[in-house]
């Protein structure tokens, strides 16, 4: 499972805060490995230098084998938050994908 991380200019990604990033997303979806080929975490703030109520956008694309990518999205006042509740999000969609390509097989 190949994990890329993107950030707009406003969102100051560390490759701490990547590799945080990365972990957090391996631990919470490695039980489906052998579905998953790609996931692409994409960080925006869309209100730029302007302060605003859930502004911080965490998108999370998920590709499984033999599907089309599908996302999932999450704002919040914190791109932490963000980030987890799109983590939470994407494991809810992957887990239906893989629990029906698992009942096709």
């Amino acid at each position: 499972m190949t994990i890329q991380v993107n950030s707009d200019k406003n969102i100051q990604a560390s490759e701490s805060f990547i590799t945080k990033i990365t972990e957090s997303l391996h631990d919470s979806l490695s039980r489906f490995d052998e579905f998953i080929t790609r996931i692409e975490v994409f960080l925006a703030d869309e209100n730029s230098e302007k302060q605003g109520s859930n502004d911080k956008r965490c998108t999370i694309e998920v590709r499984i084998k033999g599907q089309n990518p599908e996302a999932v999205v999450a704002t919040a006042d914190d791109i932490g938050l963000a980030l987890k509740q799109a983590t939470e999000k994407a494991f809810q969609l992957v887990k239906t994908r893989t629990d029906k390509l698992k009942s096709h097989s």
